[in-house]
C-alpha cells in the first residue's frame, strides 16, 4: 500500500494577491514565479521497526579473569541476527575480575575495542557498564570483590580514549563499577559498613560523586550515564526527591552533571519499591520525580521478578510509559515478559522510545525558491534521548542537496506532532525527489543506514540508503 497522496496545485493569479510575496508591480514576472503547493498525507506502519537507540535489547556479559580467561568476544554474525529481531542494541557488561587492583592491560583493550568494530560492522550499538564481580548466592555477604576508588578512576581515565573512539554505536554508558554487578549496593569500598551498604555517608557519596564525574567527564559532552537509583542520580548531582528535584525544560540537553546522568532500573516492576529502586519516604516521590526526570534523560533497564498484577501487561505498559523507557531487555526476566503475551510483546517493540510517524507535509514552490513543511508525531513511550541531524534531502537533475530542517529531535516528546520547516533557496533549478534525513551525528556512521531512523510509515523507507521518501517533487525554476 503506498501513501495516501492528496496533491493540490494552484497557480495564483496576480490580482489575488494572497501573500505579500505575490504583490508585485510585473504580471509577467508573477506568472514565471506563480507560487504552487503539493500536499502529501501518509499511512502510519503497524511494523515492528529495528530502529537505532531504542527497542528491546539483548545483554550479553563477559569476563576477564584472574587467569585471563573469560572473554568471549561479540560475533557479528549473531549481532546481524538480533537485527533480524528488530534489535539494535547490546546492554555489554565488562566483568574485570583481574584488574580489581591493578591497571587495565592492552590485551583487554584490545578485545574492547574489537567489540566495538564488531558492533559496528553488523550496525549494531553498545550500552557498555563496567563492573568487577557478579553475585553469586544470596545472601551476599562482605568482601564482596569491587575494586577501591583510586583503581576505578585509574580505568576510567584509561576507558576515556576507548570510550571516545567509539561514541559513535555508544548511546548511554551504565555507571557500574561500585558493587556487585556494577549496580552500586554490595561494595567493599563505597560503603562505610559494607555489611550494612544501604546506610551511606557524606564521605561515601563524595567517592561515588567522584566515578559519576569522572565517566561523564570520559564521554563526549552528547553522551550519558545511567544511575541504577533515583536516590543516586539526587545525591550526586544535590537536589531532592519530587518534582522539585528533577530536571527542567530549562536545564535540558545541556553539558551538566543534572542534564547527563539518567537511570536504568533493573528490576523493574519486581515489588512497590521495586527492590531499593524506589526509596523516597512516601514512594511516590520517587516515582513523581522519575517521571519528570525521563523527559530529558535516557532510562531502560530490565525486570527481575514475577509479581503480579503489577508486573503483567496493564501495569507494566502504563509505567514504562509513565517514565518514558527507551530499552528494556529481552532476556530476562523471561517469566515477566511471557506474561505479557504476544500482543504486549510486540506493542513493547514498537513503542520502547521513540516511534516517529510522518502525518503531513507540504510543498510550497515560487520560482527558484521552495518551503518544505512536514509534521511528525511520536507515538512511543520516550523522545530521541541523543541529538542527531535532520534534514530535507533533494535529489534530481544529476544533483543531491542537504537542506537543515531547524529542529531538536531530543523535544520531540512522545505523544505529540512537531512541525519542523526547511527552506530552499540556492539550488540549481530542475526538478527534484524529496526526503526526510534522521543520519547518524557521527560522520563515521552517518552513511550507515542500519544508524538512521526510519518514520513507521507505510513505502516511505529506502533500506538502501535510509532515506524516508516524502513523495514530494519540487520544481524549481
Amino acid at each position: 500500500m503506498s501513501p495516501t497522496s492528496t496533491r493540490l496545485l494552484r497557480t495564483l493569479a496576480p490580482a489575488v494577491a494572497l501573500t505579500a510575496t505575490l504583490a508585485v508591480a510585473h504580471p509577467a514576472a508573477v506568472d514565471a514565479a506563480a507560487t504552487r503547493v503539493s500536499v502529501v498525507t501518509y499511512a502510519a506502519s503497524d511494523a515492528v521497526i529495528a530502529n537505532p537507540e531504542r527497542g528491546f535489547d539483548h545483554t550479553v556479559n563477559t569476563h576477564y579473569r584472574a587467569d585471563g580467561s573469560g572473554f568471549v568476544p561479540l560475533d557479528a554474525d549473531v549481532l546481524a541476527g538480533y537485527r533480524g529481531e528488530g534489535i539494535t542494541q547490546v546492554v555489554r557488561v565488562f566483568y574485570l575480575e583481574k584488574f580489581v587492583d591493578e591497571p587495565l592491560n592492552k590485551r583487554w583493550l584490545r578485545l574492547a575495542q574489537r567489540d566495538f568494530d564488531t558492533a559496528r560492522e553488523a550496525g549494531v550499538s553498545i550500552i557498555p557498564r563496567f563492573a568487577y564481580v557478579e553475585g553469586t548466592t544470596y545472601p551476599y555477604v562482605a568482601p564482596y570483590g569491587d575494586a577501591d576508588l583510586p583503581v576505578v578512576l585509574g580505568h576510567i581515565h584509561q576507558l576515556k580514549p576507548l570510550l571516545r573512539r567509539n561514541a559513535d554505536v555508544i548511546p548511554v554508558v551504565q555507571s557500574g563499577f561500585i558493587g556487585l554487578w556494577g549496580e552500586g549496593y554490595y561494595t567493599d569500598h563505597f560503603a562505610s559498613d559494607p555489611a550494612n551498604p544501604g546506610v551511606l555517608t557524606a564521605a561515601d557519596w563524595d567517592k561515588r560523586r567522584a566515578v559519576v564525574e569522572a565517566l561523564v567527564a570520559a564521554l563526549p559532552k552528547d553522551r550519558s550515564v545511567q544511575v541504577r537509583t533515583m536516590a543516586m542520580k539526587q545525591n550526586i548531582v544535590g537536589v531532592p526527591t519530587g518534582t522539585a528535584g528533577a530536571l527542567t525544560a530549562d536545564q535540558a540537553h545541556e553539558n551538566t552533571l543534572i542534564a547527563r546522568v539518567g537511570h536504568h532500573n533493573d528490576c523493574l516492576l519486581a515489588a512497590p519499591d521495586d527492590w531499593g529502586t524506589f526509596l523516597s519516604d512516601p514512594i511516590t516521590l520517587d516515582q513523581q520525580y522519575l517521571e519528570q526526570d525521563s523527559r530529558y534523560v535516557p532510562v531502560g533497564g530490565e525486570t527481575c521478578n514475577v509479581n503480579p498484577p503489577r508486573s503483567e501487561w496493564p501495569s507494566a505498559s502504563a509505567e514504562m510509559a509513565r517514565y518514558h523507557y527507551s530499552y528494556l531487555n529481552r532476556d530476562y526476566n523471561t517469566a515477566v515478559l511471557d506474561s505479557w503475551g504476544a500482543s504486549g510483546i510486540e506493542e513493547t517493540a514498537k513503542r520502547l522510545g521513540y516511534r516517529l510517524v510522518v502525518t503531513r507535509s507540504s510543498v510550497t514552490t515560487r520560482g527558484d525558491t521552495a518551503t518544505v513543511t512536514v509534521r511528525v508525531k511520536n507515538v512511543g513511550w520516550a523522545a530521541p534521548y541523543n541529538p542527531r541531524p535532520v534534514r530535507l534531502v533533494l535529489t534530481g537533475s544529476g544533483r543531491r542537496v542537504s537542506v537543515p530542517f531547524r529542529t531538536d529531535i531530543r523535544n520531540w516528546a512522545p505523544g505529540t506532532t512537531t512541525t519542523i520547516k526547511a527552506k530552499v533557496t540556492g539550488v540549481a533549478a530542475g526538478r527534484y525527489h524529496a526526503y526526510l534525513a534522521m543520519p547518524a551525528a557521527r560522520a563515521s556512521i552517518a552513511a550507515d543506514p542500519a544508524y538512521a531512523i526510519q518514520t513507521a510509515n507505510v513505502g516511505t523507507w529506502m533500506a538502501r540508503t535510509g532515506l524516508n521518501d516524502l513523495q514530494q517533487r519540487i520544481t524549481l525554476r
